[in-house]
This record gives C-alpha cells, structure tokens and sequence, in this order.
C-alpha cells in the first residue's frame, strides 16, 4: 500500500503567493494519482489575508487543510504542522516553490522505500541547478555548510535548503528535541536524526532565488552560528528509537 504524504506550506503573510503554490502543488498530486495526498497551510503569525485566502482555496476544492500560530517562527509551524499530521511521510517547502517540484517524487520514493527516514533536496551538489543567486549569498551558503560538515561530520552538504521530508518515526522521534523555532530548526532536526542513525537522502535540486525573498542573511546567519555552538558544546542530543532499518 502506498504511503499518505503530507506537504506542508509555512506561510508568513503570503496572500499573494499561495494561490500559485497550492494550484501548483494540486496540479502535480493530480499528475501523480495512488498515493493519499494532502497540502497543510501552516500560518505563523500572518496580520494579511493568507488566512482568508487558504480558506478560500479550500472551499474552492483544493486538497489543504490549515493550521495557525499566533506566535511566528517557520520552525514553530513545522513542529506543530509536522507532529500533529497523521501521514506516513511529511514533507514541507517554501511558498515561492524556489525549489522545481519535480525533485519530490525521488525524496517521496526514497522515504517510502524503507531504507531512508529524513530527505532534503541539496543545492551543492553534483547535478543541481541554481539560478539567479547573490553571490553573497552562495559563499555565505557553503561556508555555513562546510562549518557544520567539520564540526559534526555530518553525511548531508545542504542544511538550509526548504524542501525536507521525514517519515512518520523520525519525525516523533526527533522534532520534539529540536529547540530551534525559526531558520536554524532544519540544520538542528538534520543533525539529530544523523546522530540518532536515522538515515538521510540528499537529492539535486533545480532552485531560483526569489527576488522578493524576505530572509534576512545577517540575522539568518548569526543564529544558525549560535545554535551550531550551542550543540557543538552543549551536546546533540540522541533520539530514543531507531529506525528498524539502519543502524549507524
């Protein structure tokens, strides 16, 4: 039996964005029939009308449902979106669909075969496209990159990319020790399930820079630092149930 995929979309007064993500991301589930597909709109402290939007979509007959926080943080609304889904795979990437959809079915096909319980699409590797990016940005990327390969000998080149899944024992296994709830929660949860055993799929991804992105790199950057410091020398901690088909 095929496995349920859910997608989660962390939004942050996107009303202008998510009508194309969801019609997008429906348009590709159609393509793929047999498999229970569902979209969940994660809203974290929208002030627009990206509520009112994802409940028009829905009512509209797209297949999303919707979670809201008060409190904002993308990392806080994949926790509560990702744990509270009852699909065998969750998935998530960001609104822009920066990342080219296409590169879905590899990671879905790699957690459902068994051998892989996280997967994440990675801009530095061999057959990856990247367009349109600062170079600013790109040696700020691999150096951060390259800094958290050293310090935890991690078997993953890109952290920081917005498009990961986990399988349904990773993800309770896991989500609850990571303590990050903005843009450091996705190199913690990765490095976490590395050093729990859990085994994780990188794939090459086609990604376009989002001109109107509102990341700011500083900010981004200094609390990523902080958090790799803060495992380096206060410890990853290991979650307590392994994956039945690896072990490290």
């Amino acid at each position: 039996m095929a496995a349920s995929v859910d997608i989660v979309i962390p939004v942050l007064n996107e009303e202008v964005a998510l009508p194309r993500c969801v019609k997008m991301l429906s348009a590709f589930i159609e393509e793929h029939p047999g498999r229970d597909w569902k979209i969940t709109v994660a809203d974290n402290g929208s002030t627009d009308r990206t509520q009112e939007v994802a409940g028009e979509l829905a009512r509209q007959g797209y297949p999303i449902g919707i979670t809201r926080l008060d409190q904002r943080g993308r990392g806080r609304a994949l926790k509560k979106a990702w744990l509270e889904s009852d699909a065998d795979i969750r998935f998530y990437m960001d609104v822009d669909l920066s990342t080219r959809i296409d590169a879905l079915m590899p990671l879905v096909d790699a957690l459902e075969s068994g051998e892989y319980q996280v997967a994440t699409g990675s801009r530095l590797m061999k057959g990856s496209e990247v367009v349109g990016r600062k170079l600013q940005r790109e040696i700020t990327s691999r150096a951060y990159n390259l800094i958290h390969r050293v310090m935890f000998f991690s078997p993953f080149k890109d952290a920081q990319c917005g498009f990961k899944g986990i399988t349904r024992e990773a993800a309770e296994a896991c989500i609850p020790l990571v303590k990050n709830n903005n843009w450091f929660f996705d190199t913690e949860l990765l490095i976490i399930a590395a050093k729990s055993g859990y085994k994780i799929k990188s794939h090459p991804v086609h990604w376009e820079d989002d001109p109107d992105t509102r990341v700011n790199v500083t900010a981004t950057v200094t609390e990523d630092v902080k958090g790799l410091l803060r495992l380096r020398f206060g410890g990853v901690p290991r979650a307590k149930r392994l994956s039945p088909t690896y072990r490290p």
